[in-house]
């Protein structure tokens, strides 16, 4: 096959994360198509081949798999990217994620190293608390949309009014504030040209109060008097309440939401959640976990590890939580320990921990701003636990050296992103850590993320 070659081929296997492979019995050729699930029957266009190795764009699915006997339930399913595994029954879901995982994580494994299983979200749609839609149009000259772009495009956006991850109210409010902009005839932004008025929405809600932050974002290139709007969302039949809502002056070239200046329209910009008997502030920006209920089951893990691997500990230890945001897992452990030592290169995720720690009347919380690795040289002591709780890129590997130079014997390691999980601890094998447990906590069912908790122990 040739690039821009258009084929087809059947998925035999999944690799994480989503990496489709198949065989060309004809020609001997082998290759990967992203997006899809084994079984299914796909048409792709070639971008690369080398060494007779095909990469793929997926183009159509042309025959479901056997495992996909559920009806999809978003009328953009297979076009956004968001949810591939709406069409699998969700305990199925849960076994393709752990066969994924299973296998990206051998290579790192012990024969005594011990896997717990997977376990699954609370709720399998309407899950997430927070959503972030762009402005824009699905055809050139089409209509208004607002919501997710289409999968391998910059420019098309798929209207998210139908979109099942996020709650109802989220949802209702994402149509009506498109409805509102198309009436008023507003201009999206034109990322090519630059030129245009209506830029992203982002929506939060809460799951413990149903309080709900909505931000408008748009340029300064025109203006434009958006109380009508106020009084519309106000009026809208939610489950939850509006605790605020703001406009937000973004004129930068970055597609991202990072407003120049912020204008009240409406209320206050936060809002209070609960997690395992404790109480955050939430602000327009601060991060938290999207899926609440999934979250506290993800904590309940990371404090169940930290528990079992205790023995040989002080009564009252110090531990570390490296990389801790708004300090969710320092303060959920602050009973387990003398003292808790927090590390967040964000200044406002920081902030925020620090205010969330006295709101819950926790004194031995301390928590740092700055690089994790520069952080630690700094403040010279030595834990007697690290929890590492890394972004998607994972750890660096001076951090992973100052670390290991602890000398602890046991810390959790929590991934978002698997790959960069095992490529730190292939460097951590090499200084005497081991896997002694870990488990799968699906945040994101219908789709093809997963988080890992894993326990390291030292030998």
């Amino acid at each position: 096959m040739k690039r821009r070659d258009i084929a087809s081929a059947v998925i035999e296997r999944v690799d994480y994360p989503n990496k489709g492979f198949f065989r060309v019995a004809e020609t001997g050729e082998t290759g990967v198509v992203k997006n899809t699930i084994p079984g299914q029957e796909v048409l792709f266009r070639v971008y690369k081949n080398h060494n007779h190795h095909v990469h793929g764009h997926l183009l159509e699915v042309l025959k479901p798999s056997p495992i996909e006997t559920r009806e999809k339930l978003c009328a953009h399913f297979g076009q956004c990217g968001g949810c591939l595994y709406q069409t699998v029954p969700y305990d199925v879901q849960l076994d393709l994620k752990t066969r994924q995982l299973q296998k990206l994580m051998k290579p790192v494994l012990d024969e005594d190293s011990v896997f717990d299983g997977i376990i699954g979200s609370p709720h399998e749609t309407g899950y997430r608390n927070k959503l972030d839609l762009s402005f824009g149009n699905e055809v050139i000259d089409g209509p208004l949309t607002l919501g997710m772009h289409r999968i391998r495009s910059r420019y098309a956006v798929l209207d998210a009014d139908t979109c099942i991850l996020g709650h109802e109210d989220l949802r209702r409010i994402t149509a009506a504030v498109r409805d509102y902009c198309r009436e008023q005839e507003l201009p999206f932004y034109n990322k090519l040209k630059h030129t245009g008025y209506l830029r992203y929405l982002m929506l939060r809600r809460s799951e413990t109060s149903g309080e709900i932050l909505i931000v408008l974002a748009v340029s300064t290139q025109m203006s434009h008097d958006f109380n009508p709007l106020v009084g519309r969302l106000l009026s809208l039949p939610l489950e939850g309440t509006i605790a605020g809502i703001f406009l937000a002056d973004d004129d930068r070239y970055a597609d991202a939401l990072i407003p120049d200046e912020l204008h009240c329209l409406y209320g206050r910009d936060y809002f209070y959640e609960s997690i395992l008997g404790l109480r955050f502030r939430i602000s327009l920006f601060s991060f938290f976990q999207t899926n609440t209920k999934g979250a506290e089951l993800l904590y309940e893990t990371v404090r169940k590890y930290v528990r079992e691997s205790s023995d040989g500990l002080p009564a009252k230890p110090l531990l570390y939580d490296l990389y801790c945001g708004t300090g969710t897992i320092a303060q959920m452990l602050s009973s387990e320990a003398g003292q808790v030592t927090g590390i967040e290169i964000v200044p406002e995720a920081a902030e925020a921990a620090r205010a969330n720690t006295a709101m819950n009347g926790i004194e031995n919380c301390t928590f740092y701003t700055g690089d994790v690795y520069e952080v630690l040289k700094e403040i010279g002591t030595v834990p007697d636990y690290v929890i590492l709780d890394p972004p998607r890129e994972g750890v660096h590997e001076k951090a992973l050296a100052r670390i290991d130079e602890f000398g602890i014997r046991n810390m959790v390691y929590v991934s978002c992103k698997a790959t960069s999980f095992v490529r730190d601890m292939q460097y951590l094998r090499n200084r005497g850590w081991h896997v002694k447990r870990w488990t799968l906590v699906d945040m994101f069912p219908g789709t093809q993320h997963v988080e890992t908790v894993c326990l390291l122990t030292h030998s």
